[in-house]
Formats: C-alpha cells, sequence, structure tokens
C-alpha cells in the first residue's frame, strides 16, 4: 500500500513537473499569442493607431503630397454621466456644472458641434463610451481645445481624441492629374496616388488597455508602420512655367472670342480648348520632368466643379451627369486618350524609310497640290502643291505628297514593321494609371497592303491613333541616338526613415534608329523650325528642332481639328524633349497650327535657361575649344601661319544666324495670335 502510495505520488510529481514545464514552453514561443485571445475575450479597450500614408515629393524633394494629422473628437458619455453623478452626490447642482462646462468647451472650439447634438447623446446613450461629435478637426483646435481644458480647476470629462490623417496638397491644381487624389480610406483614386497606392499606404498599429486581476491597467502598443516616399522626376519649377504658359493660351483664346459668351451660353465655363496637354521628358531616361493638362482642378477639392458650371447648371444636373464632369477633368490626356498624330508621325515614316533603305536623303519628290491613290484623289494640305523637294523640304513643308510617295516605297511590311518598333499600338509602361490601348487602332500589315488608301493616309499620321505617351517616347529614341526608353515618373521610394528602398533606373526597351538616321533626321527637325512650318517653335539663342502636326478629328468635315507641336532642345545634342497638343482651340479657324508651337516657345524659352541648357553661342564655344584642344595635341598653331588639313565644323557664333533668325516678332511671348495654317 505504502508502495502504491509512493507511486502515486511520484506520478503525480511528474506529471505536475511535465505540466508545468509545458506551460513555461507554451508562455516562451506562444505567449503573446494567447495573450492576445484572452485580451480579446476581456473587456478592454482597443485603439487603432493609424498609419501615415507616404509623401509625394519632387525631383529636388519639394513636398507635392502629404498626410497631416486631424483629430476626431469623441465623446465618452459614460464617463462624462458617472462624473457628473459622482460631483452631485458630494453637493447638489455640481453634476450639472461638469455637463454645461463640458458642452460650453465643446461648442466654443468646435464650431460643427452643436449643443442640442450632445445633450441628446448624452440622453439617448448615456452608457456609450465612443460617439463622435465632430471628425477631422485640425492640430491647432485640437490643441487649443486641450489647453484650454486641462487646468486643475477644469470640469470637462469624457472627452478625448482620437488621431487620423488627411491627405494635404500643398500646391493645389499642380500636376494634378499625376499626383492624383486619395479618398477616404487611403485609397487612391487617380494619378500616382492609385498606381503606388500599396506603397504609399503603410500599416494599422494598435493599442490595447485592459484591466488585470490586480486591477491595475496594463497598455500593449504596437506602433504603427507609415508608408513610403515617393520621389518623382518631376520638377515644380517646370511644371509651374508649363501650366503658365497653358492658361495663359486659354486665358488668350476666350478673351479673343469675346466671351461676352456668358457660362450659360457656353453650356458651361467658357474654356480656350477642348483639351492643352503638354509633356516635357528627359530624352535620354525617359523621366517625365512635367505633365500637366487643361481643363484643370484642384487636389484638395478633386470634386469641386462651380468654376465650370454656374449653382442652376449643377443643381439641374443629375449625378451620373456631374460624375461624367468629374471623369473628364480627372482625366490625364498625355495617357488616358488616343487621337490620330497628323504630320508629327512623318518623322517616323521618315525614319522608317532611312532605316530600310527604301528612301534616300537624295530622292527627290514632285507635289502639284495632290494624289490620285486607287479610287481617291488625296490632296496635300497645300492644294497649290509644294512643286520640286529635296526629302529635308518634304519634312519642312510638311507635305503630304511627298509623304504618300514616299510610304510607297517602304511599303506595309517594312511601315508596320516600324511602327512596331516604334511602340505603336503598345503600352509605353509609364508609370501611371489608365493608359489607353491603341493596339486595335492601328493597321495590320494585311489590311495596309490590300488598302492602298490607308497605307497613304498613315504615312502622314491620318487613320490610325496613338497617345502623347507613345509618341513622345517614340520621338525622344529619334533624337537620342536610337534608344527607346520606358517612360517614367517616379525616380525613386524612400522608406519612413528616409532610405531608399529602390530606385527606377533608365530602361532601354529596344532601339529603333541608328545613331545615323538620328542625326539626319536632327538636321530635318531643325530646318523645320529655321525654315518651314515650325518657325513660330524657334527660341531665341538656343538651337531647337521639331514638327508640326494637325489632324482633322472624326467624323470629317465638321471643322474640328487637333493641333501639336513636338520639339528638343538642344537639337544637336537633346536634353529635354517638349510635346504639345491643343485639342479642338476655340477658335474660328482651328487649323492655324502656330498655337501648339507658340506655347512650345513659351514654355521653352523659360525652361532652357533653368535647365542650363547650351545657347546657340555656348556650343559654339564649347565646339572651338574642342577644336583648339584636338589641335594642339597635333602640334597645329590656330593662330597664324601653321595649316592643317584637317578641318573642323565650328558653328556660326553669330546668333543672328542661329535657331532662332527665323523666328517671328511675337514669338518669344505669350501672345498666340492666328497665322496661315500649316501642317
Amino acid at each position: 500500500m505504502q508502495k502504491r502510495l509512493g507511486a502515486i505520488f511520484l506520478l503525480f510529481c511528474l506529471l505536475a513537473v511535465a505540466l508545468i514545464g509545458r506551460l513555461m514552453y507554451i508562455n516562451y514561443v506562444s505567449g503573446a499569442k494567447y495573450e492576445k485571445i484572452v485580451l480579446s475575450q476581456q473587456n478592454y479597450n482597443s485603439t487603432v493607431i493609424p498609419f501615415q500614408r507616404g509623401n509625394i515629393v519632387d525631383a529636388k524633394g519639394t513636398v507635392l503630397a502629404t498626410s497631416v494629422d486631424v483629430y476626431n473628437v469623441i465623446l465618452d458619455a459614460r464617463e462624462l454621466t458617472d462624473a457628473s453623478a459622482l460631483a452631485e452626490k458630494k453637493r447638489s447642482g455640481k453634476g450639472k456644472e461638469i455637463v454645461d462646462e463640458t458642452v460650453k468647451a465643446l461648442t466654443e472650439h468646435f464650431s460643427e458641434i452643436q449643443e442640442d447634438q450632445v445633450r441628446r447623446e448624452l440622453q439617448e446613450n448615456p452608457n456609450k463610451r465612443y460617439i463622435v461629435l465632430a471628425k477631422k478637426v485640425s492640430n491647432e483646435k485640437m490643441t487649443a481645445f486641450q489647453k484650454d481644458t486641462s487646468g486643475k480647476n477644469s470640469k470637462v470629462n469624457g472627452i478625448w481624441f482620437e488621431k487620423q490623417y488627411t491627405r494635404q496638397y500643398p500646391y493645389g491644381s499642380l500636376a494634378a492629374s499625376v499626383i492624383g487624389f486619395a479618398s477616404d480610406g487611403n485609397s487612391g483614386t487617380i494619378g500616382l496616388e492609385r498606381a503606388y497606392n500599396d506603397v504609399l499606404n503603410g500599416t494599422n498599429g494598435r493599442s490595447y488597455g485592459y484591466v488585470n486581476s490586480d486591477n491595475n491597467v496594463e497598455n500593449t502598443v504596437e506602433e504603427a508602420k507609415d508608408g513610403n516616399t515617393l520621389v518623382t522626376s518631376i520638377d515644380v519649377n517646370i511644371q509651374s512655367i508649363v501650366e503658365s504658359s497653358i492658361k495663359s493660351f486659354n486665358d488668350q483664346m476666350i478673351e479673343a472670342r469675346g466671351v461676352a459668351k456668358t457660362r450659360e451660353a457656353m453650356g458651361g465655363s467658357a474654356q480656350g480648348s477642348l483639351h492643352t496637354s503638354v509633356l516635357v521628358m528627359n530624352p535620354n531616361t525617359g523621366e517625365i520632368l512635367a505633365n500637366a493638362n487643361y481643363p484643370g482642378f484642384d487636389l484638395n477639392k478633386p470634386r469641386d466643379i462651380s468654376s465650370y458650371y454656374t449653382p442652376e447648371q449643377l443643381s439641374a444636373m443629375s449625378a451620373q451627369d456631374q460624375l461624367q464632369v468629374l471623369n473628364n477633368i480627372w482625366n490625364n490626356f498625355s495617357v488616358s486618350s488616343a487621337y490620330e498624330p497628323g504630320s508629327t508621325a512623318k518623322v517616323l515614316t521618315m525614319a522608317a524609310g532611312l532605316e530600310t533603305g527604301t528612301v534616300s536623303t537624295s530622292d527627290t519628290y514632285d507635289c502639284s497640290g495632290g494624289m490620285q491613290v486607287g479610287d481617291y484623289y488625296i490632296h496635300c494640305w497645300n492644294h497649290e502643291g509644294h512643286g520640286h523637294q529635296t526629302m529635308q523640304q518634304v519634312l519642312q513643308n510638311s507635305c503630304n505628297v511627298g509623304m504618300m510617295q514616299m510610304v510607297a516605297k517602304i511599303g506595309p511590311e517594312n511601315f508596320s514593321k516600324y511602327q512596331a518598333r516604334f511602340n505603336l499600338g503598345q503600352k509605353t509602361g509609364i508609370d501611371l494609371p489608365g493608359e489607353v490601348s491603341t493596339a486595335s487602332l492601328l493597321y495590320t500589315e494585311n489590311q495596309l497592303a490590300s488598302n492602298k488608301v490607308s497605307l497613304a493616309t498613315n504615312a502622314f499620321g491620318q487613320n490610325y491613333n496613338v497617345n502623347m505617351m507613345q509618341m513622345a517616347s517614340a520621338f525622344s529614341s529619334v533624337v537620342n541616338g536610337g534608344n527607346y526608353y520606358e517612360p517614367h515618373v517616379v525616380s525613386s521610394i524612400k522608406d519612413e526613415q528616409g532610405n531608399t528602398v529602390k530606385t527606377i533606373e533608365p530602361t532601354i526597351m529596344k532601339k529603333t534608329v541608328s545613331r545615323e538616321t538620328s542625326d539626319t533626321l536632327k538636321t530635318f527637325l531643325k530646318g523645320v523650325v529655321e525654315e518651314g512650318t515650325g518657325k513660330k517653335a524657334a527660341v531665341t539663342g538656343y538651337s531647337v528642332g521639331g514638327k508640326t502636326g494637325t489632324a482633322e478629328k472624326v467624323p470629317r468635315g465638321n471643322g474640328n481639328y487637333l493641333l501639336s507641336f513636338i520639339g528638343a532642345a538642344p537639337i544637336e545634342n537633346p536634353q529635354v524633349v517638349i510635346y504639345v497638343v491643343v485639342d479642338q482651340p476655340d477658335a474660328q479657324d482651328q487649323t492655324s497650327n502656330s498655337y501648339a508651337s507658340q506655347i512650345f516657345s513659351n514654355i521653352a524659352s523659360q525652361i532652357l535657361p533653368y535647365m542650363n541648357v547650351p545657347t546657340v553661342n555656348d556650343q559654339a564655344k564649347a565646339a572651338a575649344d574642342q577644336a583648339a584642344r584636338q589641335a594642339k595635341e597635333k602640334g597645329v598653331d590656330l593662330s597664324g601661319g601653321k595649316t592643317n588639313t584637317a578641318t573642323t565644323d565650328t558653328p556660326n557664333l553669330n546668333p543672328d544666324e542661329s535657331a532662332a533668325g527665323g523666328r517671328s516678332d511675337n514669338s518669344s511671348g505669350t501672345g498666340y495670335g492666328r497665322s496661315n495654317a500649316v501642317r
């Protein structure tokens, strides 16, 4: 019996040791996990600690989008009721004082809180511990309330503040369609806010508060992890110049049309154009330096369309109508809209011909004002004709007949092949949402082979569609020596400590043309600005090359046009590409391509000095210095007597004979005068 009891006792001890050991193991390995389970079954307070959404900054660190702390005003009705009851027990009337002083403090500091609102909550929900009285009050208001009610004699009870964040855009409408905005709940709606929503968002933390077995308050805090910051390639100064130029143009168009036309007569606010959009790109990296669209909107009030419609018009609008207006305003035309490029595409057609060897710079073309293609007689924009022309003159004159003769040599196979090489019909990969697909808006090789009219009109940018990002990227590859870079807006991503977690390096997606073809076309493009249809795009002191575009919109014959100009500077070694599109200018004659060219000139004349782009004189001096160094290395004295068979092609130092020589009188300002229609 004694042995049996001993065995049982020993077994009990072993089980106790095993149990204690198991409990220690569980506590060590899974203590936190089970603690949370226990907490979830207790009566405790749990408060969310919100994360702060990451900033969006420009290339130099200027904040474009940020999250600022705001507070919800919370009423703990039970605490206030209990405090009032306790005070009433001590002295009659004291309880009422506590409620009255609390209500008074709330209504004095927060205009959105009404006295009857607070008293109703206290009466209907006396035991409720979480009642939201006001949302998103500023830090300044919250601090003032706490300061005024924190004294030892204060009778204010049952009020606390729940921290949140709200998105703020310091520059309002600047780069609105690029930055985008986030709605409540940290959900990006458009732009970078949407494209990088997960990167910008962090993870909420939580504070647990509960009463333990000893009636002591225990607190457990899991800190929030804030979101990452986007560093963009956007330059606030360049963006501001672009937006100012767009606004100036549209304001002058409205004024020129004599908007004694009221907003009611216009069916809304008067606009200088249906859309005006500008892209500024670094052709050697694919970085977007600026992207602006008209009409625009204020990121801090993205749903406010009162500047476009009268109160009467707004009240007559259905919710669906207003949403349609908002979507139109929020749309980033540069990315999300497709259109016929017009004559800017002639550069790509010529590139295809030169690369395939089907055409040569020595070829000549004759234009009598039109050309018979199959059953159709297709006019040149100049019905009188351009006569006998070189290949360069075809581009300078923007001659449609010359381009049709050229594409007949290139053929449908080569033409279609080079459309694909220039990435037309394919998405560019731009890191902005909503890039429109144009794959179904291009003719296939077989379709072009069976339809000579389509091939002919495609040669000068008609009957197929692109978006601005596609054209800017393709053109950049032509002028940078043939490298097609993937366009992008974000340069790097930084964590909450400011450490770089990702760098977006320039990515060459493909090779489009040879250096030889690039150099040839840059010479042609310079001629367009100096001698051809792009004279209004000239910038005093700078070597500029580019191409005009005029596309008649569908349905044809309605007199609606999309005008454009795409150019680069300095054209010999481009550091910037600027692409301007004006969709349906509010003018009697929409075909005046000087509109887009003058916007280009106005922008370029301001940003080129800002970017330290070398002038013609700078380039000439650099070339002369290089020639002197090379001569010195060869032992040649350039100052006198000794000569050498080596020669140096040095640009003319006379600024009057520079790229600006063909410039018109008003091209340096912001005046947008009408001129004869050009293509």
